[in-house]
């Protein structure tokens, strides 16, 4: 069981790796040969699985639980 500080940073570093992963394939497929319109789908897909993901960063390291 890691302590509040050591899971606070941890799940930080990760949830910041995958949103920039994430947010770069988007960009790179929204400027790529698909255009605006071809990667816009994608944005959508991506903007709700990131929103989950920072939820999710939230629940498990910030909130406090009974």
């Amino acid at each position: 069981m890691l302590s509040r500080p050591a899971k606070l940073i941890t799940a930080a570093i990760g949830t910041v790796l995958v949103m920039i992963f994430v947010f770069g394939l988007a960009d790179s497929i929204s400027s790529g040969f698909a255009g605006f319109w071809g990667g816009l789908p994608f944005w959508v897909i991506a903007l709700i699985v990131m929103s989950a993901a920072a939820y999710d960063f939230w629940d498990e390291t910030i909130r406090k639980k009974d």
